[in-house]
């Protein structure tokens, strides 16, 4: 068990080592995600077990939950194939953290290229100033072809 972990889980050989049969288990329902880095795993079931904690002269006693009954097999093959699957993940993470760096830099290059050139633009021959509001004359108003139909 993992203090620290929001995840209770128990190997199968444990529970069979402490003479519990599977028979005792409850059903779950959902499975888990990064047990195994990449993998979905399907617990056993779960079970109620007492557990203790501290030393003698100071100690507590509570029942966990442990959700996740799993069996993990035990040969050099399976171990191995692990490991590459977790270097491969972590791998491809670093991959895509770095190709969203690049992105970030890109567009915040796009956006300061467009703000330098921000009002340096200047219209075509031919234009005519609008007013916003035609009833409050303020002098803020658009600028549009003179070309253009008045509707």
């Amino acid at each position: 068990m993992d203090g620290g972990s929001s995840l209770n889980i128990l190997y199968a050989h444990t529970l069979e080592l402490m003479g519990i049969v599977l028979d005792k288990l409850h059903p779950s329902v959902w499975p888990f995600h990064g047990v195994m880095p990449g993998k979905r795993v399907q617990p056993l079931g779960q079970i109620d077990l007492p557990v203790c904690f501290g030393t003698p002269s100071n100690s507590c006693k509570e029942v966990l939950t442990f959700e996740g009954v799993i069996t993990v097999g035990p040969s050099f093959d399976q171990a191995y194939e692990c490991d590459v699957e977790c270097v491969e993940h972590a791998e491809a993470q670093v991959d895509d953290e770095a190709l969203a760096a690049t992105l970030d830099k890109m567009a915040s290059e796009a956006l300061d290229s467009t703000c330098r050139h921000a009002g340096s633009f200047e219209p075509a021959k031919g234009i005519k100033k609008v007013p916003l509001d035609p009833c409050h004359p303020d002098g803020k108003a658009l600028r549009v072809s003179d070309t253009l139909d008045s509707k």
